[in-house]
């Protein structure tokens, strides 16, 4: 069963933090469009191998604060909601667990805050080279309007359209492998362009849906509470995001274990392999027959390879 939240006012918003186990401290940071319950499958087993597992609700999300302003979601506030949790529980330091934006939020801390992770556990989305041009302006040029990332920043359609339905669009979005990495690189390139809105439109869907119908009202009861405006603020601030990096040093030197998915058609293979002169202290593990959801999809074989790695690396 999972466990009930606990409330930590911190960086002036209310989190909502689950926690399971005694132990070394492994916080468990989750992505879009997701939760602390994410990681329903890693708070249980890594509360048996000896851990003390907490996974919070982030900024926007399920029952913790979802404040009003696209500014509240600057990378700058998500680290210090994160430097709050570890002081409320009295922590300098911990290891960390990401997946999706909870990776990417873990990569900025790497860079601004690396003094307070210890270990760095990724899953799915790779550390990036800063480039050298606005990231928007890269994706709308490459992918265009339809972009789902793109898309976010111009209006609020996204918000509206995934808050008319949050079930469908949990059993539209979250699904098994929907396409293999060598059928996707077939296709022609627009098709090719993830777009949310336009995945809830179509009649047909590849893959099968993810979750148990509990697992999905789970989600869809959160989000029907909070909206999806809080999450898909995150989006909404990469660009001031990679203007705070300027001139900083990219070169991270935490231990770092990396679990990718063969088939996660958002990361391409060689954007994987081109974290290796960046992460100087890296492991890659790829899951097979395994999409974006890596640990929902293949908990055992995440659980596995975390708990492994960890007692290598004490």
């Amino acid at each position: 069963m999972f466990p009930e939240p606990q409330f930590i006012e911190t960086n002036s918003i209310r989190m909502a933090v689950y926690e399971q186990g005694e132990g070394p401290a492994i916080f468990l940071l989750h992505g879009f469009p997701e939760l602390a319950y994410s990681w329903r499958h890693q708070l249980p087993a890594l509360a048996a191998a000896g851990y003390r597992a907490i996974a919070p609700d982030q900024r926007g999300y399920g029952n913790t604060t979802a404040p009003p302003n696209v500014s509240d979601y600057r990378v700058e506030e998500l680290i210090a909601d994160v430097h709050g949790l570890l002081d409320a529980l009295d922590l300098e330091s911990a290891t960390f667990i990401g997946h999706d934006w909870g990776a990417i939020l873990l990569w900025y801390m790497a860079i601004l805050a690396p003094e307070r992770i210890e270990k760095l556990i990724v899953l799915n989305i790779p550390y990036f080279r800063r480039p050298p041009i606005d990231p928007i302006t890269m994706m709308r040029e490459r992918y265009g309007d339809d972009f789902y990332i793109v898309n976010f920043q111009d209006s609020d359609e996204a918000d509206r359209v995934f808050a008319e339905d949050p079930a469908h669009f949990f059993d539209v979005v979250m699904r098994h492998q929907q396409i293999s990495r060598q059928r996707f690189d077939s296709l022609p390139a627009e098709r090719k362009v993830v777009n949310f809105i336009r995945s809830l439109k179509q009649e047909r869907h590849s893959g099968e849906p993810l979750l148990l119908d509990e697992e999905r009202d789970y989600y869809a009861a959160a989000f029907a509470k909070s909206g999806f405006t809080g999450p898909i603020n995150w989006y909404r601030n990469w660009t001031h995001n990679w203007r705070i990096t300027e001139g900083l040093d990219q070169t991270i030197t935490i231990p770092t274990l990396f679990i990718g998915a063969v088939d996660d058609v958002i990361v391409a293979p060689e954007q994987i392999e081109a974290m290796q002169p960046l992460v100087t202290d890296l492991t890659i593990h790829m899951l097979e027959d395994c999409g974006h959801w890596s640990q929902q999809e293949k908990p055992a074989a995440v659980n596995g390879l975390i708990l492994d790695w960890l007692v290598q690396r004490r």
